[in-house]
């Protein structure tokens, strides 16, 4: 009998890269964040906007956003990338 390994948790695993656009900087009164589209073919997953806390479907274009630096909590910025409705990020401040 061959014994599969578990595949670790998905928090534990590293994030995926983007592949979709190139990354830019964004300054907000909170601070700079990096930013990122994600077009339609690329966003097969459904996510919550932290803006308006609605759903943004599968196969809606969107916004990926991650702080510059890493929180206090983080090793990498990117770990800590949320997923907004692009008007949503827009309209943030």
């Amino acid at each position: 009998m061959v014994v599969v390994p578990k595949r670790p948790s998905k928090h534990l695993r590293p994030p995926r890269p983007l592949l979709a656009s190139h990354a830019s900087a964004s300054d907000k009164a909170d601070g700079r964040w990096m930013t990122q589209s994600m077009p339609s073919g690329s966003a097969v997953k459904s996510y919550r906007c932290p803006g308006c806390q609605q759903t943004i479907a599968a196969g809606t274009p969107h916004v990926v956003v991650w702080p510059y630096e890493p929180g206090w909590l983080s090793e990498r910025a990117v770990d800590e990338r949320r997923h907004w409705h692009t008007s949503c990020w827009a309209r943030r401040r």
